[in-house]
């Protein structure tokens, strides 16, 4: 019995000296070849690891529209007093994956009365089958000007001033009730959207570089910046009339229309609201290699084009007497439809 409690005592002593080796905290060879074994799965794992979650996310979402699109059912009315309108736009390097796309938008529980494409003239011969095919399910496909990531906007509020236009991109998967919860908080003169950034300002109240702005803010608050990949539903009369002016943007935001629109909200005096607490980007594969982001965000190009807006319009808060925003606390009712619906 007394060789047997000796043997226990050892093995008790070793096991102690073997953690601390496995924790890095023993010196010798086997505390630092444990060590930087660790330091190695731990790197690897922050650097891949987004990556892989990712892929997974992608996939998921490829299955969800596969079996949403072949169990598709005609949604419901929006509620809304206009005409509800999805437009978005596109170009040759993500056509491959638009059909995915155009799917999650044409299988929404809620339905719009008409889902628009633009697409610049000399592209519309590039459209694969799988996309035109799409126009006998709802698809509108119409030709435009080549204005870049307007295209999505400008030709509709030409052609449709009184609608209740939601711009989409290209390149992301979007769940059945997306629109859905846009229409939910839809108002007199309201700019709703899935995901925002917070503008923040620096002690002199001068607005701080894009970078260092709140991303992603998971409700409503001041100064919301819509960003377009999530969505954003604009209201008659939520846009300054000067939203429309070509030479305007293309000379103070030719590659920002968020920058732009944004400023057009807020100089219309619109509220600003946020239908969901958090929304995820799921983009399809191989569409961002050309992202407008990369020159936005990564290469400060967003900083430029809001000190344009700047010196041209003054700050996004300060507007002209009789385009005085509304108070925050003064919310609207909301106008549409206030569904909920399960998402596949």
């Amino acid at each position: 019995m007394a060789k047997r409690e000796i043997w226990l005592d050892a093995a008790k002593d070793r096991s102690a000296a073997l953690a601390s080796w496995f924790l890095g905290s023993r010196g010798g060879l086997p505390s630092r070849l444990l060590g930087r074994l660790r330091h190695a799965i731990e790197w690897r794992a922050a650097r891949y690891l987004p990556n892989v979650l990712e892929t997974i996310a992608r996939y998921v979402a490829l299955l969800k529209i596969t079996v949403r699109w072949a169990t598709r059912r005609k949604g419901q009315p929006s509620g809304l007093n206009e005409e509800l309108i999805v437009s978005l736009t596109s170009y040759p390097p993500r056509f491959g994956t638009l059909a995915l796309t155009l799917k999650c938008l044409l299988s929404q529980t809620v339905r719009a009365d008409r889902t628009i494409l633009w697409v610049a003239a000399k592209d519309h011969a590039l459209l694969p089958n799988d996309v035109l095919s799409l126009k006998s399910e709802g698809l509108e496909i119409r030709l435009c000007k080549d204005i870049r990531s307007y295209k999505k906007i400008y030709p509709a509020l030409i052609e449709f001033p009184d609608a209740s236009i939601v711009t989409a991109d290209d390149d992301v998967y979007y769940a059945p009730t997306w629109l859905a919860e846009l229409v939910a908080r839809a108002g007199e003169k309201t700019v709703v959207c899935h995901r925002a950034h917070s503008i923040t300002v620096d002690e002199s109240g001068l607005i701080k570089p894009y970078r260092n702005w709140t991303m992603d803010v998971p409700g409503d608050g001041d100064m919301l910046f819509p960003t377009g990949v999530g969505g954003v539903l604009y209201t008659p009369g939520s846009l300054a009339s000067e939203v429309v002016d070509e030479a305007e943007f293309q000379r103070l935001c030719p590659n920002a229309d968020d920058v732009w629109l944004f400023w057009m909200g807020r100089r219309a005096g619109s509220t600003y609201h946020k239908a969901s607490a958090k929304w995820r980007v799921i983009p399809w594969k191989g569409t961002q290699d050309s992202a407008l982001y990369l020159a936005n965000v990564e290469g400060s190009g967003n900083d430029a084009q809001i000190a344009n807006m700047l010196a041209h319009f003054g700050p996004p808060e300060k507007t002209e007497s009789h385009l005085k925003p509304t108070a925050p606390s003064d919310q609207p009712e909301p106008r549409g439809l206030d569904t909920k619906a399960t998402a596949v």
